[in-house]
């Protein structure tokens, strides 16, 4: 059974740094594809990062491009996203997924206040 379980979210001050860990189970990540979402209140569900499958592509929202890096840990089986200089506007619900087969986790909060 596919099931992704994201974790690292919270409550950081702008300008701080979070890690975010998406642990997938049921299959393999090195053969898929991977994405990190977001969802902000009132706002569509954005895109964020994505890793190829062989890991040696990945592209980026413009409006993380230079402070996210999304990377994967295939030993480990997991998908990670570090997140950087964080700012108000990146508050959302991060959330992984699988493009194949279209599989969700249940997201992480990230909340940047001061």
């Amino acid at each position: 059974q596919v099931q992704l379980v994201e974790s690292g979210g919270g409550l950081v001050q702008p300008g701080g740094s979070l890690r975010l860990s998406c642990a997938a189970f049921g299959f393999a990540i090195a053969a898929h594809n991977m994405n990190w979402y977001r969802r902000a209140p009132g706002k569509e569900r954005e895109l964020v990062a994505a890793v190829s499958l062989g890991g040696g592509t990945v592209k980026y929202a413009d409006s993380v491009k230079g402070r996210f890096t999304i990377s994967r840990d295939s030993n480990k089986n997991t998908v990670y996203l570090q997140m950087n200089n964080l700012k108000p506007e990146d508050t959302a619900m991060y959330y992984c997924r699988r493009p194949n087969g279209d599989y969700w986790g249940k997201g992480t909060q990230v909340t940047v206040s001061s």
